[in-house]
């Protein structure tokens, strides 16, 4: 299973650069020129294309993390080691005396000619620095940052930082990219090119703080690596305080065109509920035949309700447009009284596919620092997989460390299913809370369930519950029987969250993926992901079909949406596809 969990991995990682640039992958069919993955002795690649034909990169054991994905493609993409610059001297001090002799040639230094950084400033957080032990004899460290905060960046395991991006897009000479659509954060109270309208007087206005909550926007909320903006915060907020049940308040994006074959996309923002239980916040999207349609076609594909909230809450929908489309954000009010109302900040939008589950602790620092020496276990709700499994995900926290685990749990449908159940990755994410997706450095680790993966008594932890689990009473589910946890102990400490914005107005968040990779397995690809129906039986006959008059656009100027680290003085720059081989194992 160490071989397709790789290849899931690597499908990871090429998100990663289509969320982040221009630069694509697609299998070889017969090209000349391509790059051949294979598993050989280590991890490690050619710098840009060095020979004609196939050019070999290698992910071998223990080389199935993101980031190391992420170095070894820089590296076949022409990138040299970040210490290897022209003027690392002025940012670190290489120990030469505590490198193995073998390696010392990786630690020299590159002319300004030779050096792959593209204008841009030293960048500790590079997934193509060193870690400060790397190739040493033992006796200490063989790179000293001059800056100490950064000791225990550099070498870092989360990925491509801004700055890696940065200078991708600039080498490759990037003003797109494959898979980013959008992102809104309402900076200096602008709207980025968003539309409003409503039924009523109560209709979205962008605000610094509500009466009720919330008293900020999100993007601003104190973090835990007290990188704390000064800066005034705006967000949108549309009340249900007074006006009728059912008057509703829209909020709609500029439109977007599609760019990748498979029909799937991801929204995530923030929203803060300080209404009535009864008022609902519903996500749907607009797609038009063409453009000269002006009315579009709605369908619902999210719907948040229920009591209010006393943080920021994340909020991830799948989407399924497959045309030119828009989102369109409706608040409307309930049928009891309401002094507050619904709040979204901080929008992004990505033709990639959304994390399965999503678990926001909220007070997370003190409930860290009250937990004893037992584990504090939280649990999702039972969740279910694209095949019918029944599993739910969790996170331990003790004083010193927290885990991240997956357990499969008795479902609906497990009578009918395959057990035990394998080929599944298992992908634990601690999310970075930069507001900008593209920007974002998540931490996360990927497993694939397999036979090997056993109890000491032999028992695989992927088999039936029903049948060698454990029975408990689940607070929501009832009676249900459990497998074991199954994870990392040690996913992350508290140290590590206070690094990047891990935990932002007190809250972390972490994501889990349960991914079928059977296909992978028969030589083939991964299918397109498949939505479940929302239910819209309310609400259809209601929404007024047309979309906002654009007239009641903000009349300041809107930002740009793309991520920062595009260049948009540079000439339109096609997607760059790079062909790959896939050699990891034989199947």
């Amino acid at each position: 299973m160490e071989e397709l969990n790789a290849i899931g991995v690597i499908l990871r990682a090429f998100d990663s650069f289509r969320v982040k640039s221009c630069i694509d992958f697609v299998p070889r069919i017969s090209e000349e020129y391509y790059i051949s993955v294979q598993k050989l002795n280590g991890c490690f690649s050619d710098i840009g294309k060095s020979e004609a034909n196939e050019q070999v990169l290698s992910i071998g054991k223990h080389c199935d993390f993101v980031h190391i994905v992420e170095h070894e493609f820089l590296h076949a993409l022409g990138f040299f080691h970040e210490q290897s610059r022209y003027d690392r001297d002025d940012y670190v001090t290489i120990v030469t005396e505590n490198i193995q002799e073998d390696y010392k040639d990786n630690f020299e230094v590159l002319s300004r000619e030779n050096s792959s950084t593209q204008g841009t400033p030293y960048d500790y957080w590079s997934v193509m620095h060193y870690s400060k032990y790397e190739f040493s004899i033992g006796n200490g460290s063989t790179i000293i940052t001059k800056d100490p905060k950064f000791q225990n960046v550099i070498g870092q395991t989360l990925g491509m930082s801004p700055l890696d991006a940065l200078e991708l897009n600039l080498f490759y000479k990037c003003n797109s990219t494959i898979a980013f659509k959008m992102y809104c954060g309402f900076t200096n109270g602008t709207m980025c090119e968003m539309n409003r309208c409503s039924q009523s007087g109560n209709g979205w206005k962008i605000v610094t703080q509500v009466h009720g909550g919330p008293s900020s926007d999100h993007t601003n909320l104190p973090s835990g690596n007290n990188n704390n903006s000064q800066e005034t915060g705006y967000f949108m907020h549309a009340s249900t305080a007074s006006g009728l049940e059912g008057d509703s308040a829209r909020l709609e994006t500029q439109r977007m065109d599609l760019r990748r074959e498979c029909n799937a996309q991801c929204l995530q923002f923030y929203y803060y509920h300080s209404g009535n239980k009864s008022d609902e916040l519903n996500i749907w999207i607009r797609e038009f035949q063409d453009g000269q349609d002006p009315t579009g076609t709605l369908r619902l594909m999210g719907h948040i309700t229920g009591p209010p909230t006393s943080h920021w809450k994340l909020q991830h929908v799948s989407l399924n447009a497959t045309k030119q489309f828009q989102v369109v954000f409706e608040a409307r009010k309930g049928a009891e009284n309401s002094t507050g109302g619904f709040s979204v900040d901080d929008i992004s939008l990505s033709e990639t596919e959304c994390p399965h589950v999503t678990l926001q602790i909220d007070e997370f620092e003190k409930l860290f620092n009250s937990t004893s020496d037992i584990k504090t276990i939280i649990y999702s709700p039972r969740q279910y997989s694209k095949e019918g499994y029944a599993y739910r995900a969790a996170a331990s926290i003790n004083k010193t460390f927290v885990g991240l685990y997956v357990q499969l749990v008795s479902g609906d449908s497990d009578n009918e299913l395959e057990w035990p159940c394998l080929q599944r990755q298992i992908t634990l994410q601690m999310l970075d809370q930069t507001p900008n997706f593209q920007l974002q450095m998540s931490k996360q680790r990927s497993f694939t369930t397999s036979q090997n993966q056993a109890t000491s008594n032999g028992t695989v932890y992927w088999t039936n519950p029903r049948e060698t689990g454990e029975q408990i009473v689940d607070e929501n589910e009832g009676l249900i029987y459990v497998g074991p946890l199954v994870g990392l102990h040690k996913f992350t400490s508290l140290e590590e969250m206070q690094l990047r914005d891990f935990l932002k107005g007190g809250s972390a968040i972490f994501t889990f993926n349960f991914q079928d990779l059977t296909p992978l397995a028969n030589g083939s690809t991964l299918p397109c992901p498949q939505l479940k129906p929302v239910n819209a039986t309310q609400l259809a006959k209601h929404l007024d079909e047309s979309p906002c008059p654009s007239w009641t656009l903000s009349t300041t100027v809107p930002p740009q949406t793309t991520v920062k680290s595009l260049a948009p003085e540079m000439a339109a720059s096609p997607a760059l596809t790079f062909l790959l081989v896939l050699k990891l194992l034989e199947l």
